[in-house]
């Protein structure tokens, strides 16, 4: 095999230029710096990970304090695998339960404890100031509000309105 590109697929690759590569290489670090940082400090002060913290947190504002296991997975960014054993883990601690909902016994609900309650509550403001901490006492208001705008760019949306789905009418007829 020839140790040379292929002409065609040099061609029809789209290279980042110089300034695309060095937002990239950013975009890269922080997602491999970031939650690094912040899963320490969770761990240190609360002893949750940083995927544990995020479903209490996703739990604790979501109306009646429970989601399916789909709709979580969509706030936490957590393929459901990965989401079925942190909520096994964070059953056992009885921050959350689950439960099957009885018009669709195909669909799982995760429920939040009041000792989870408790917990998020504990954890949240050393949370909250490390992520201030880390990103944003290192920015200006303009540099936040672009931080957004470039979110809702690559995102396709406020990011409040893709991790807060808000999907109430599930258990409204409960």
């Amino acid at each position: 095999m020839s140790e040379e590109t292929p002409v065609a697929a040099n061609q029809s690759t789209r290279w980042l230029n110089e300034e695309e590569r060095e937002g990239w290489l950013f975009i890269s670090s922080i997602m491999f710096n970031l939650p690094g940082q912040l899963e320490s400090q969770l761990q240190k002060d609360s002893g949750l990970s940083f995927v544990e913290y995020m479903v209490l947190a996703m739990l604790s504002e979501s109306p009646q304090h429970k989601l399916t296991m789909t709709d979580l997975a969509k706030q936490t960014n957590t393929l459901l695998p990965r989401l079925s054993r942190v909520v096994t883990r964070l059953e056992k601690d009885h921050f959350v339960e689950r439960s099957i909902w009885e018009k669709d016994r195909r669909v799982s609900i995760c429920h939040l404890l009041p000792g989870g309650l408790a917990k998020v509550q504990e954890a949240a403001p050393g949370h909250v100031e490390a992520v201030r901490r880390i990103v944003f006492d290192q920015l200006n208001a303009r540099q936040v509000k672009s931080l957004a705008k470039i979110g809702e760019s690559v995102l396709g949306d406020k990011p409040s309105e893709i991790i807060n789905v808000r999907k109430t009418e599930l258990f409204d007829e409960e």
